[in-house]
């Protein structure tokens, strides 16, 4: 399924708006989306969520073979799938050359800059090595999908732990969780890419630029680099001509970000180590409580809250109290009637007519007759009131 493409209006809104420096999401020019990162309950899971972009990694190990190249060197391998549960323009089981191009630059962000110890993954020299794995699942996609993967899998791999070993001559023993710690990866940096888009023939610039914007820009410069502000790679597409002073611009912009970004990750890793120690609530399981409801789920609009109580304490000065006593609340209508002592009687009726005796002539208990019809039997129940009815006619 192809995605919907943008009409010629939303075109030019978008680039009318970067010309005037201005974003959908209200951002400035070099501001990044709101990050956060996420460990699962087992080492080496990880999600990030750059604003509405989420990515998941997973990082596996397994024993294996080394190459015949490097027989004294482990292996780290990257996969990143694209599925349609991200995006509908994603096809499944099928090589796009969006996906082809985000694994060459996530294998030479991570992989040719030398970041993972390989030679400590290596077990039995020649026989057995560490095969590290690193999956990366786009959830959902709204841009910058290459910024997003690169955090996940530095992530992942700081977090992860893989199981220790004991050798004895050519038997290998590989330990549970539960019988031996776990033993960390040996990682030399943390390369982390970040993405500029150019817009109107590299006249206007955006870092992070989101999904609506990628659609439109001109060029886009990727840029692989540490906190020591050292450069790991560099990707340009989009067959667009840079001026070295606007690489040189890019790169101090990366450098801040780059430093920004890290001390994010230090700080998730260290609040999940803290957490794991203390026995609390850690992975997946501290945000399940907070975000219970997913559906339809929507932002809390802020309220101005500053005013309140002066605003009511005039509403209630200039309302006017009524003076007028009320005897009882209650307010009698058609048809309904109540009494007691103390309340004025509603039934409509005096009381000196209500004291008054029956007269005789209210008396109707003498004639008792029950008649269907003329033919039917009149039945006289009772004769004194049979005489008394002659007698007066």
């Amino acid at each position: 399924m192809r995605d919907t493409p943008l009409s010629n209006c939303e075109k030019r809104f978008l680039l009318k708006a970067i010309e005037e420096k201005k974003r959908l999401d209200g951002r400035q020019t070099y501001d990044y989306r709101n990050i956060k990162i996420t460990f699962g309950t087992d080492y080496g899971c990880c999600i990030v969520e750059l604003g509405k972009t989420r990515v998941l990694c997973q990082v596996t190990s397994e024993l294996v073979p080394p190459k015949d190249s490097r027989p004294t060197e482990g292996i780290v391998f990257f996969n990143l799938e694209l599925s349609p549960m991200a995006s509908p323009a994603f096809e499944p089981n099928r090589q796009s050359e969006l996906l082809v191009l985000l694994n060459r630059q996530l294998e030479r962000c991570l992989r040719n800059s030398k970041c993972i110890d390989t030679e400590s993954l290596c077990v039995v020299s020649g026989e057995k090595v560490w095969q590290i794995r690193v999956d990366v699942h786009v959830l959902n996609h709204d841009g910058n999908l290459m910024d997003g993967a690169s955090i996940a899998a530095i992530s992942a791999l700081s977090h992860f732990r893989r199981p220790d070993v004991a050798i004895q001559g050519r038997d290998v023993t590989v330990f549970s969780p539960e019988e031996r710690d776990p033993i960390p990866l040996s990682i030399y940096h943390m390369p982390i890419c970040v993405s500029f888009a150019f817009f109107l023939q590299g006249s206007y610039l955006l870092v992070d630029p989101c999904e609506r914007e990628e659609r439109v820009k001109d060029g886009l410069l990727v840029i692989a680099m540490n906190k020591h502000q050292e450069i790991c790679s560099i990707q340009s597409s989009g067959g667009i001509m840079l001026l070295k002073d606007q690489v040189l611009r890019c790169s101090k912009i990366a450098s801040v970000k780059v430093s920004e970004i890290t001390q994010l990750i230090n700080k998730a890793l260290e609040n999940d180590k803290r957490i794991r120690k203390e026995g609390g609530k850690f992975g997946f399981a501290e945000s399940m409580p907070k975000e219970r409801i997913t559906t339809l789920k929507r932002d809390e609009a802020p309220v101005e809250m500053t005013d309140v109580k002066e605003t009511a304490n005039d509403i209630v000065n200039r309302t006017e109290t009524s003076t007028e006593a009320v005897p009882s609340p209650v307010l009698v209508a058609a048809g309904t009637a109540h009494v007691g002592e103390g309340i004025v009687n509603s039934w409509g009726l005096d009381e000196d007519e209500e004291d008054e005796p029956q007269t005789e002539d209210r008396k109707t208990d003498e004639v008792m007759v029950i008649s269907d019809s003329e033919e039917d039997e009149v039945v006289i129940l009772n004769e004194e009131a049979k005489k008394s009815k002659k007698n007066r006619k």
